[in-house]
């Protein structure tokens, strides 16, 4: 295996972590915050922006994930770059939404 195969495991957890928000906000027709919004990544764009970048995501993620190399998951190294990639930009967006949908200090009650 080659360290290339694990960095694009760790993008294609990236991507396919990112997929989730926008698509599910796109099918549940509610906007979302995204690249193409303006202000970029702060505003909110349409139902449909979303889910097309959702799915793009999705198309990147399994590219990187299962096109490139060979990856397994009973491969204990596979399976934790993917990971790791999941978690690094689920953190990231739980900050950065958190910021706009008050998911960062939430109210007692």
């Amino acid at each position: 295996m080659q360290w290339i195969d694990y960095v694009s495991y760790l993008f294609g957890g990236a991507f396919l972590t990112n997929a989730v928000p926008h698509f599910v906000s796109g099918v549940m027709g509610r906007t979302f915050q995204s690249p193409f919004a303006t202000p970029r990544g702060e505003g909110h764009s349409s139902s449909t922006v979303n889910l097309l970048w959702g799915f793009l995501n999705l198309v990147i993620g399994y590219l990187l994930v299962i096109r490139v190399g060979d990856f397994d998951l009973r491969s204990t190294a596979d399976v934790v770059a993917l990971g790791l990639g999941a978690l690094l930009i689920g953190l990231f967006m739980a900050r950065h939404f958190g910021r706009f949908n008050g998911g960062n200090s939430p109210a007692d009650g």
